[in-house]
């Protein structure tokens, strides 16, 4: 038996000195993913102390999107986008560097894709 496992977890990590969220999704995102993923990581959000927000988004078992919540996905970044200082998209996508550059469009901090997991934790921690 085949067992798909989706989704996506958010916590709390620290470097050093530096706090951050960690998101990482698995599998293919659907719709009903972020009717749950919304609410959870606007909390996280609310939780955090510092003006703006590091994210390490870990795509490395990420498969994308149905198109729904592709769009919503789309909107969750313009709701949140103010509260971003930087996010780290780790993995090895072809897409990545194509979205850390659309997300630079809608995110007031700094957007950066990286394929190696030690310099995404670097990166976040300067």
């Amino acid at each position: 038996m085949n067992i798909s496992k989706h989704g996506v977890s958010i916590g709390l990590d620290r470097v050093g000195e530096h706090f951050f969220v960690a998101i990482k999704a698995v599998g293919k995102l659907t719709h009903d993913d972020y009717q749950r993923l919304a609410p959870m990581l606007e909390a996280a959000l609310a939780k955090v102390n510092e003006p703006r927000v590091k994210v390490l988004f870990d795509a490395s078992e990420f498969e994308g999107w149905e198109l729904r919540a592709a769009w919503d996905d789309f909107k969750l970044g313009l709701s949140l986008g103010s509260e971003f200082d930087k996010i780290a998209l780790y993995g090895e996508h072809d897409w990545q560097a194509w979205a850390a550059k659309i997300g630079d469009w809608f995110i007031n901090g700094e957007v950066r894709s990286f394929n190696d997991y030690q310099q995404a934790l670097s990166w976040l921690a300067n």
